[in-house]
């Protein structure tokens, strides 16, 4: 599923995005505030998840050239990681 950017307004938050490329997340810690958007956004040749280790969120399989959103609710530390590549982690870090 694609999701579009545009016409995001201010009163809805901010949109953030995150690239997964090369085998990681970048920025590989993103700090946003409650009611912002994080895009992640599979520019890999094969499927990610970006998955709370919290299990706050799962993204399930991002297939390449696909995206996956979430509306940040809760204020806290969120590391996160591929399911399918243990190896790539981040962190979304809500204010």
């Amino acid at each position: 599923m694609m999701t579009s950017l545009a016409g995001v307004s201010e009163a809805a938050g901010t949109t953030y995005q995150i690239v997964i490329e090369q085998m990681r997340f970048n920025p590989p810690v993103l700090t946003v505030h409650r009611g912002d958007r994080v895009v992640w956004v599979n520019k890999d040749l094969f499927p990610h998840t970006a998955t709370g280790i919290s299990k706050a969120f799962d993204s399930h399989a991002i297939s390449p050239n696909a995206s996956w959103s979430y509306v940040a609710r809760k204020t806290g530390s969120y590391p996160y990681l591929c399911t399918l590549h243990t190896t790539m982690r981040g962190t979304l870090i809500v204010q």
